[in-house]
């Protein structure tokens, strides 16, 4: 009886263990090759209105968590934002010749900008010791506004690195195959 119990207990965690790869592997190896730029700002909170706002219906960061979790102590002058501010998934692999679409779920204005390296952004007081990245030029970035999406296309193989040029610790990275 103990062998049946212990041989199905390691079946359950064998079978867990696949699934759990198999859809790291699928986050990965997406087909819908979309990227969900976040955010969770707090759109009661006044804090946020000298810059911009928050248009989320429902968020919970106020604006003074937003600054306290800006820079790590650990880290010192390079920020690292706080949590919620994100792009998932972070890294795509997709066949050449897909369209990648970005879609803002967050409640805040971001960018995805490519970039050769990734550094600061355009906003100093959210760089921190970030040297800004020369593709960060608020004349010339696409600015993707609450609810907005944009695509790229078009994506040679290889890696290439994209960026907020607003939030600079937002990264994604999409690999063409």
């Amino acid at each position: 009886m103990r062998s049946i119990v212990l041989g199905l207990v390691l079946i359950a965690l064998l079978t867990g263990s696949w699934t759990m790869m198999d859809q790291a592997f699928a986050q990965v190896k997406s087909n819908d090759n979309n990227i969900a730029v976040m955010d969770n700002c707090d759109p009661s909170d006044p804090g946020w209105l000298p810059t911009g706002g928050c248009l989320l219906k429902k968020g919970s960061v106020s604006f003074a968590e937003f600054g306290n979790l800006l820079f790590s102590p650990l880290a010192g002058t390079i920020p690292q934002g706080h949590p919620s501010w994100r792009n998932e998934p972070a890294y795509i692999s997709t066949p050449a010749g897909k369209t990648v679409r970005i879609t803002n779920w967050g409640g805040r204005t971001h960018t995805l900008t490519k970039v050769a390296n990734f550094g600061g952004g355009f906003v100093p007081g959210l760089n921190g010791s970030l040297v800004p990245a020369t593709e960060c030029n608020p004349g010339t970035v696409v600015f993707l506004p609450p609810g907005g999406t944009q695509q790229i296309d078009n994506l040679a193989p290889g890696t290439h690195k994209f960026m907020c040029c607003i939030h600079p610790w937002m990264h994604a990275v999409v690999e063409v195959e």
